[in-house]
């Protein structure tokens, strides 16, 4: 008597294909990169370039918006691990996600488009900081409140006051200094002046 081995139920529909959503996301950031905007990015494009059909498209994305944020989203660095340690620490390692981000010339040129698109798609923009904004602002909240909680901080610091100091000197820099690779010594540059204040 021949013992047959179980069938194992397969899931219903396609699985998905890491190859094709690479792609996808790929020709998507291409296309942007290249100087088309949102408005005259297409579907029908996005998979002619990535050589899939737009049917593949649709079963990941309902809409070219969550396409083009979650694309947008790949530009950024992995949130960084933070040690734990001190407060200035684990700062300069979240600046420095941000100088990296800004030293590839790819995701400048793709943002840069982007940004001239931003008030006519606010739903697109909505979702790109809540998949690539909204994780590095915690991960910056938290680490300021462990200050505050470890005494490393005083304890009537306005943390989204902090928050705005320590991203927007960085994002001045990337916006407005000299063109070339920011320094390696920037983010703590930026930590250590924040922490000791202006005052003298």
């Amino acid at each position: 008597m021949t013992i047959q081995e179980p069938v194992t139920a397969r899931p219903a529909g396609r699985p998905r294909s890491e190859k094709a959503e690479k792609a996808i996301i790929e020709a998507t950031l291409d296309l942007i990169g290249d100087g088309m905007g949102v408005a005259e990015l297409s579907i029908e494009a996005i998979a002619s370039r990535a050589g899939v059909g737009k049917t593949t498209i649709y079963r990941r994305w309902s809409n070219k918006e969550e396409l083009v944020a979650d694309a947008l989203a790949t530009l950024r660095a992995p949130l960084p691990r933070l040690a734990g340690v001190s407060v200035r620490d684990d700062l300069t390692t979240l600046l420095n996600a941000m100088r990296e981000d800004k030293g590839r010339s790819r995701t400048r040129c793709v943002m840069n488009v982007m940004m001239s698109d931003a008030d006519r798609y606010p739903a697109l923009m909505e979702r790109f900081r809540k998949v690539a904004i909204e994780p590095r602002k915690e991960a910056m909240r938290e680490v300021l409140r462990r200050g505050i909680g470890t005494g490393e901080l005083r304890t009537d610091l306005d943390v989204e006051t902090g928050m705005a100091l320590l991203s927007g000197a960085m994002i001045w820099y990337s916006k407005w200094a000299p063109a070339g690779e920011l320094p390696e010594d920037l983010p703590g540059r930026i930590v250590d002046h924040v922490l000791r204040g202006l005052t003298a």
